[in-house]
């Protein structure tokens, strides 16, 4: 297997349909706030999950900013990444090919969306704004399928707390936002046992824990059940499904960022990779 071959593949037809893709207007409405697995290098080699995250960034109009929070940048007080332009990857992980390490995501400069989200937060949510730290692979492997041309200014937000009442409000700080036509994304992994990985998931085979995880969080977003969802550590699958809470929690900022958090959300991804839950999803607005 050609490391990324999948991806150099999508790329083929991806670059010309993005050249294409309409871009917000005010017409247009807020757009939705979104909740995505963002795998790892592994994406890049799965044509299907590279097509699935392509045609969902299609369905919407392109974003003029895009406002992302993941699960590998946890950090207080409140974070925002370097806004130059072709700000700096994070290579946050271990293990793969050089190819891997070696692909890049040169995204325009997003000051100006960094003072639009600085100003958004309230005094009790101090704000650093960070001179150098890049985008992680939480944000850059997924934006990779969903906007290859690297044209949209990127800025990511740390994850100050694990606390779902404080992500909900952070969120809804930055709701104002998708009606200038910035996407707001939290960026997980539906399910995360990283630690209980068998070579039974490589071959396909998906675990209880994951499996029965995954059913509960499709009926308590079905039914727009926040408090059920705040007491993710009670569901089937746990601990197994999140050993930490850091790949759920981005759910909470995207909840928040919604008109109506506890409105049945679309979801828009589902399945699972190497056992672990792919399911994503977009707010009603």
């Amino acid at each position: 297997m050609i490391p990324a071959g999948a991806y150099d593949q999508f790329l083929v037809d991806a670059l010309e349909q993005s050249r294409a893709h309409r871009g917000w207007e005010p017409a247009d409405g807020p757009l939705p706030a979104l909740y995505l697995s963002h795998g790892a290098p592994p994406l890049f080699d799965d044509a299907e999950w590279l097509r699935q995250l392509f045609g969902w960034a299609r369905a919407l109009p392109k974003p003029r900013g895009i406002v992302i929070v993941s699960a590998h940048w946890e950090t207080a007080p409140l974070a925002l990444s370097a806004t130059g332009a072709a700000t700096p990857l994070v290579y946050d992980f271990g293990g793969f090919h050089p190819r891997y390490y070696e692909l890049t995501y040169p995204t325009p400069d997003a000051a100006a969306l960094a003072d639009r989200v600085a100003a958004s937060m309230p005094d009790s949510e101090p704000v650093f704004r960070h001179p150098r730290r890049g985008l992680d692979h939480g944000a850059w492997v997924p934006l990779m399928a969903m906007y290859p041309l690297a044209d949209v200014p990127v800025l990511q937000v740390s994850l100050p707390s694990h606390d779902p009442a404080r992500l909900l409000a952070i969120g809804a700080r930055l709701r104002e936002l998708r009606g200038e036509g910035v996407l707001v994304i939290g960026s997980g992994f539906m399910t995360h046992g990283l630690p209980f990985i068998t070579p039974a998931m490589f071959r396909g085979e998906v675990p209880a824990w994951s499996s029965d995880f995954d059913a509960w969080i499709a009926d308590a977003l079905a039914r727009g059940d926040v408090d059920t969802l705040a007491q993710f550590g009670r569901a089937p699958g746990m601990p197994f499904a999140h050993p930490t809470p850091d790949h759920f929690i981005p759910l909470f900022v995207t909840l928040g960022a919604a008109a109506d958090p506890a409105a049945p959300v679309t979801t828009t991804v589902d399945g699972f990779m190497f056992g672990f839950s792919k399911r994503s999803f977009q707010t009603a607005g």
